[in-house]
């Protein structure tokens, strides 16, 4: 269960002398360091590590890092705001115990994700992990709802390290081919073996469609606990791969052409034990809440593209007839709708269901992606916001008029189109605050700027090892 408290200088009850308990076992298992982990603004995981035995302190007293990072671009680049980016200030990163796990795939170290406050022992407002164990929070306290989600994770593989920062693919079967499973046989048995050893519970992995691309699929959790789960996924998918002699790529687009890496996020919600997205009297089971909470996303899929899909890079994925959900449409079981609902197989419905947002890649800050997720949702569910007519096949298809009559329209087609879009929507902006929102337009207006004048190839080459 993830810690759901805000750290507090001293640490939070019973943390100092579980880190104690915690740095003896850890010592005992050959664990010399401690990962402290957490997604800046940009969507780049960033780390301080500290020695296994300042465990305590650092559950005490937290570790230090400077506010700057939440303005640094993918390239390492600091843009600023009226508060942040500049040299001054400093905060303290708490490690969250309860997510406390020993890497498999990187002998000799530990992994946590980290909650960030400020010296005087306030949250601090920059930290995406904090404002979405807020939202999480609220949503039980205000409506008794509580969400489970699962981010998908896509990744190429490939030969390495390649000279000049090119990707050479690892594999050279066809999509989802047995021949793709064999080649890298041994490289993804070594991943299993390493989820299972840190808790990680996989539902499938499998080969994808582009050049060397794979797919894993894990357990739904609590929507802080799917966000960690997920940047602990990716640090053990490199970490393997780099002691198999590969490098990953988990690039909106590895390439200017093609199918780019998804992230897909799944998320249902639950009240009172029950899924919401089964077992109702709405279409395919949904409960009028569960259609509503569905609508409320469709609703700001255009501004929700900033925080989903906020890597110039994204939009070299997001192209229409390529599963990437490029249409403001929802459909059942359609996967080229921005919005799918998945109702699940009978007999296993009423825990299975649930709706599926495609147009989000894993440049995404996950924190800041469901909590701005669930924002939406929930003013749909509160709002009764009604949830139009489903489409089926590619909405790319459909006749201009008969699309405009659906509410069929195409997301933004630029990170520009994505920034403005975020600009006019004052729910998602208040529901990060000013200050971790004015981060958000700034950041992405930065890697705007970074490429300005680059054709996509070169666009695809900039992003393609950052995440």
């Amino acid at each position: 269960m993830t810690t759901l408290a805000d750290p507090i200088p001293g640490g939070r009850p019973g943390d100092v002398e579980r880190a104690g308990a915690l740095t003896e076992e850890l010592t005992g298992r050959g664990v010399h360091g401690v990962v402290l982990a957490y997604v800046d603004t940009a969507g780049v995981g960033r780390v301080k590590t500290i020695p296994t035995a300042k465990l305590a302190s650092a559950a005490a007293w937290g570790v230090g890092m400077s506010p700057v990072f939440d303005t640094f671009l993918a390239n390492d680049s600091i843009v600023s705001t009226d508060v942040l980016g500049s040299p001054d200030g400093d905060l303290r990163l708490y490690p969250d115990l309860d997510q406390l796990v020993v890497l498999a795939g990187q002998p000799g170290w530990a992994w946590a994700p980290v909650d960030r406050i400020t010296q005087e022992g306030e949250p601090h407002p920059g930290c995406s992990r904090t404002v979405l164990r807020r939202v999480v929070a609220e949503a039980a306290e205000r409506h008794g709802l509580s969400f489970k989600a699962g981010i998908e994770i896509e990744w190429a593989v490939g030969q390495g390290p390649a000279e000049g920062g090119d990707f050479v693919p690892a594999l050279s079967g066809p999509a989802y081919s047995a021949t793709r499973q064999v080649e890298l046989s041994d490289y993804t048995a070594d991943l299993l073996a390493a989820f299972a050893a840190q808790g990680v519970d996989v539902e499938q992995i499998h080969p994808e469609y582009a050049a060397g691309q794979f797919e894993i699929s894990v357990g739904a959790l609590d929507p802080v606990a799917a966000a960690d789960r997920s940047v602990l996924v990716r640090q053990t998918i490199r970490a393997v791969a780099q002691r198999h002699g590969l490098v990953v790529s988990f690039a909106p687009a590895v390439f200017a052409q093609g199918v780019g890496n998804g992230g897909h996020v799944h998320l249902s919600a639950w009240r009172d034990g029950v899924n919401l997205h089964s077992g109702g009297e709405a279409r395919y089971g949904m409960t009028a809440d569960a259609e509503s909470f569905a609508a409320g996303v469709l609703a700001r899929l255009p501004a929700l593209t900033a925080v989903t899909a906020p890597s110039p890079a994204s939009y070299l994925r997001l192209k229409p007839s390529q599963w990437a959900g490029v249409f403001t449409a929802w459909g059942r079981e359609t996967r080229e709708a921005a919005v799918r609902i998945v109702t699940g197989t009978a007999g296993l419905r009423d825990q299975a269901a649930n709706l599926e947002v495609k147009p989000v890649d894993l440049a995404a800050n996950p924190y800041l992606a469901l909590a701005c997720l669930i924002t939406a949702g929930l003013d749909g569910l509160t709002s009764s916001t009604p949830l139009p007519e489903e489409i089926t096949g590619d909405p790319a298809r459909l006749e201009p008029a008969d699309a405009a009559a659906r509410g069929v329209r195409r997301l933004p087609v630029s990170l520009s189109e994505s920034v403005e879009e975020f600009r006019k929507d004052e729910l998602l902006r208040a529901a990060l605050g000013p200050v971790l929102a004015d981060a958000v337009i700034a950041v992405r207006q930065g890697e705007i700027a970074a490429v300005d004048g680059l054709d996509d190839e070169r666009v695809a080459a900039a992003y393609r090892w950052k995440y």
